[in-house]
């Protein structure tokens, strides 16, 4: 747009008007130069100057509104919850919303917001400024990044006395600092001498620990309250809990009693959503699940044995080795025992038999990690002896999913927080393999040799780009995913739910199929036991005959598999 303006002045204001003529030059003055001044000249090039003698009128300025811009930041809290709600509890939430939906003003308000949120969309709907029109036309296809992990930093145990990293926990604030649990496992292992210590790292400075945290007994494990970036509750060697302050120094604020804590170490304990964030709860080998209150830790505010037949006898009792919690699923929770069992519980039940609802298990040695899939907590992973397995709750005879028997044992395992298909697990050998069951299910997707010594523990970042992987000698190793295995794929949760899905319903299938055959199985043997009570069927295999038949069969198999290995040898 030109923008003309005309500027006029009276002929009045000029002056006298000049009136030029053509006619020869007139000398009228003629100085001579002065030899003497001739020193004190100094010669100036260019000696060309512009000189304007008649005034400036134009504008120097546009006529416009001065507008001062100023930035400025605000801090937004999820939702404007009160003090009294915790937004990450569902319960509080839900109650909190129907309560001010039935409130006069809510009404109210939500129709006078109504017509101008209208007009904003009617707006938007018009013009989209932030619409990339040619964005299809621009894009070029990537070349896809092949999974890595790269190590970061190594954090080692400062002690000459080394010990097994038993737990290591983020800070749940900017996750900068990282708590590690030491302590010896082994039975009967512990050395007079042998540091009772553990330690907070920053993850900046791997040469000397950033805080010590001295317990009365070794950690066998430590957690960050979600919370409270300052507090972590650790559970000890000899069965005690006790909770630190970091803003307090390292000796433990408050510490449950001999008499009322756990009878063997305490593997595992999580923090529970709650108005205080004060509640917690822990399993150990001993059987129990204890549930706490660090404002009050004299005795726990309640307790569960896990004796499957239901009469809380403690010499029944199945040891526990690894606990989860979901906080979308308040009420539930699930422990893997010694036994190769997972045991679902129902916390809000009415009885102690009630609390045990149902077991999932086909481990043949202790289960060491349990974990919900944080985007579907209806499917869990599991760890023990030599395979992970992915578990449906609507199936309790099999897992929908299983790794192939590795040749070392695993140890731990846990999903990726940022995408469904992705989890991690370490072994005995130091190996870290990472899974992408959208990938492939036969294989890891990426298998890294840590270090040479066991990897016991592990634990993953809430953004998914570290993860800090624990060892028998006390080393902690910081690694750093590839931004691949970090960062959420197209229509990844919808082939996720529909791969769990199908697996479920085939396991389905196959459950009822094996129902049916060991109904047929069983009415078989009832036959074949009647026939042989009966002395006119003496042509019918007894079942001692069947086994041992089956016992020369496969010593036969047996036989020829070591002819073959033989033969391959000396070709």
């Amino acid at each position: 747009m030109e923008i003309v303006y005309v500027y006029t002045k009276n002929r009045s204001e000029f002056g006298r008007q000049c009136n030029f003529s053509d006619r020869p030059s007139e000398l009228h003055v003629d100085i001579l130069p002065d030899p003497s001044l001739a020193a004190n000249f100094i010669e100036r090039d260019p000696c060309d100057v512009a000189i304007q003698c008649s005034q400036e009128m134009s504008g120097h300025e546009v006529n416009t509104k001065h507008i001062e811009t100023v930035s400025r930041g605000m801090n937004h809290m999820e939702g404007g919850w009160p003090k009294d709600v915790n937004p990450q509890d569902a319960e509080q939430t839900i109650r909190f919303r129907k309560k001010v939906e039935k409130n006069e003003q809510y009404v109210n308000a939500i129709l006078q917001l109504g017509g101008v949120m209208e007009h904003c969309i009617k707006q938007n709907n018009a013009i989209d400024s932030y619409q990339q029109y040619f964005e299809d036309e621009d894009e070029v296809e990537e070349a896809q990044e092949q999974p890595s992990a790269k190590t970061v930093s190594v954090f080692r145990d400062p002690n000459e006395v080394k010990r097994t990293v038993t737990c290591l926990s983020w800070q749940p604030d900017g996750s900068r600092k990282l708590a590690v649990a030491y302590s010896c496992l082994e039975f009967q292992k512990a050395t007079k001498d042998m540091s009772f210590d553990s330690y907070i790292w920053d993850i900046e400075n791997p040469n000397k620990p950033e805080m010590t945290v001295k317990p009365v007994s070794p950690l066998v494990c430590l957690e960050y309250n979600p919370k409270d970036s300052h507090i972590l509750v650790g559970g000890s060697y000899n069965g005690q809990i006790a909770y630190w302050d970091t803003r307090k120094g390292g000796q433990p604020v408050e510490m449950s009693t001999i008499e009322h804590s756990h009878r063997d170490p305490i593997y595992k304990v999580i923090w529970l959503q709650s108005k205080t964030g004060s509640d917690t709860f822990s399993a150990s080998s001993d059987g129990q699940v204890l549930w706490w209150d660090i404002r009050k830790m004299s005795e726990p505010t309640e307790r569960l044995v896990l004796d499957l037949n239901k009469k809380s006898n403690p010499d029944n009792a199945l040891g526990a080795m690894s606990l989860e919690f979901e906080p979308t699923m308040p009420t539930k929770f699930m422990v893997g025992t010694e036994q190769g069992l997972v045991v679902s519980c129902n916390r809000k039940a009415k009885t102690a038999a009630e609390k045990i609802v149902c077991t999932y298990g086909s481990h043949h040695g202790p289960i060491y990690a349990l974990q919900r899939n944080p985007f579907f907590p209806k499917n869990f992973l599991t760890v023990g002896d030599w395979t992970a397995r992915i578990w449906s709750e609507d199936i309790k005879e099999s897992s929908i999913m299983s790794t192939g028997y590795q040749t070392s044992y695993l140890m731990d395992a846990c999903w990726s927080p940022v995408r469904p298909s992705v989890f991690f697990t370490v072994k005995t050998d130091g190996t870290l393999d990472v899974w992408d069951i959208l990938f492939k299910q036969n294989d890891a997707t990426l298998r890294l040799k840590v270090c040479d010594e066991a990897l016991f523990c592990q634990r993953v970042q809430d953004n998914g780009r570290f993860l800090a992987c624990g060892s028998q000698l006390g080393t902690a190793t910081l690694l750093e995913i590839s931004p691949g295995l970090c960062t959420l794929q197209k229509n990844e949760k919808t082939l996720v739910t529909e791969m769990f899905e199908r697996e479920t319903k085939r396991e389905k299938i196959l459950e009822a199929r094996h129902r049916e055959m060991r109904m047929k199985e069983r009415s078989r043997s009832e036959q074949s036991q009647e026939v042989s009570t009966n002395p006119e069927g003496d042509g019918e295999e007894t079942p001692e005959d069947m086994i041992a038949r089956i016992e020369a069969e496969f010593f036969e198999i047996v036989e020829s598999e070591k002819k073959k290995q033989e033969e391959e040898k000396h070709q």
